[in-house]
């Protein structure tokens, strides 16, 4: 889950890392309200989960309150990369020195941590690296030692930061370890971290992306999800505990097990190519005991989906056997009744397949179809999509 940058400032502000005043507002008047109360001279930055916010106009510098409507009405409803924006922050000015960066990540291929430090911030951490790496310190963490203060300092120094400021960088990358691993983030990152004209450090822009994973662990995450921007379908499998993500395709996907889903949709995509680029509408695993609810549930939803053109069902039993699938297809299709108006391509392998296909041919419902490879049925269901 990535949040808006006024939801980092104040999780960054719980847990000690040093920020500036700052406040949401919706309206014009709010930011007015807002700038009032800091002393009138302020940032207005748009809140959307995108990058590139100042190029495009997205943060102003306001000189007082009245000048801060202004800069809040323009900003809101700005479409910035294809989100609109719906809030702004109210940020405190600082008089800014220098500016750096800093971050810490799940590095996903070397099965650890990551920090990224920089004296160049301010930049796209990707425009650094790829003109100038040596600024660029790498630095992987040991999970279960983490970043004491030496190591910290240790990491500050090899980023080049000056021995002016390589403490205060040092103690807040301290504090970003500490807020990483309280909030089960993969990501904390400060661009820039600046130094002010009196000398103090302090975190001017955040990112978070939390773990959706560990939210059972954390009861206030919930608050922090940006429910309007939700996908209605993503939060509809959810709540029904599906393992789904909404793709840009036309073939709906229902398989048990990540891995054969995967490979479902590598399958379906370079069946697509045949049929005019048709292509998966969707990831979705039923898992390895879904019950014939489960199955009726996933498809339900798939079936709900406006640019789903077709469904391809690719079940191997084994937990899971064949015939609590078929059953579950049935049960939806009866669930659905009318509603139901797009075809059904089934594969079904393994454990009691035999009689799970008997339940699909005795239910003869029009919309389905079985057939014995997958691959015959990937193309199958790609070229009903284009139909």
């Amino acid at each position: 889950m990535d949040l808006f940058e006024y939801q980092a400032r104040d999780l960054f502000e719980a847990h000690g890392v040093p920020v500036l005043k700052g406040a949401v507002a919706t309206t014009p008047e709010a930011a007015f309200a807002a700038a009032e109360s800091m002393g009138g001279r302020v940032v207005v930055k748009a809140q959307v989960k995108v990058g590139g916010r100042g190029k495009a106009g997205g943060v102003k510098l306001a000189e007082n309150s009245e000048d801060a409507r202004e800069k809040a009405k323009a900003i809101l409803g700005m479409d910035i990369k294809g989100h609109t924006v719906h809030k702004v922050m109210i940020a405190q000015a600082a008089p800014i020195e220098s500016e750096y960066y800093l971050a810490i990540l799940l590095d996903r291929a070397n099965r650890s941590f990551l920090v990224m430090a920089s004296v160049s911030g301010g930049m796209e951490i990707e425009e650094v690296a790829h003109k100038t790496p040596e600024k660029l310190a790498k630095i992987n963490i040991n999970p279960n030692v983490g970043i004491s203060a030496e190591l910290a300092l240790e990491i500050v120094r090899k980023g080049g930061f000056g021995p002016d400021v390589e403490k205060g960088v040092a103690e807040v990358l301290v504090t970003l370890w500490q807020t990483f691993v309280a909030e089960d983030a993969t990501l904390v990152e400060v661009n820039p971290l600046v130094k002010t004209s009196d000398g103090k450090i302090i975190a001017l822009d955040g990112k978070v992306t939390l773990d959706d994973s560990a939210i059972f662990r954390h009861a206030d995450h919930e608050a922090l999800i940006d429910h309007d921007a939700a996908d209605p379908l993503e939060a509809l499998a959810k709540a029904k505990d599906l393992n789904y993500v909404k793709l840009d395709g036309e073939v709906g996907i229902i398989g048990n097990g990540a891995g054969l889903v995967m490979s479902t949709l590598d399958v379906v995509a370079y069946a697509g190519e045949k049929f005019g680029g048709v292509k998966p509408a969707n990831f979705l695993d039923i898992g390895g005991g879904a019950s014939a609810q489960v199955m009726a549930d996933g498809l339900s939803i798939i079936l709900g989906d406006p640019a789903v053109k077709s469904v391809f069902v690719n079940v191997f039993g084994g937990i899971t056997a064949c015939d609590a699938v078929a059953n579950g297809i049935v049960q939806a299709l009866e669930m659905l009744g009318a509603k139901a108006t797009k075809p059904i391509v089934v594969r079904l392998d393994g454990n009691n397949v035999i009689e799970g296909r008997r339940i699909l041919n005795a239910a003869a419902h029009p919309l389905v179809q079985q057939l014995d490879t997958m691959d015959g049925a990937a193309s199958r269901a790609a070229e009903l999509a284009a139909k």
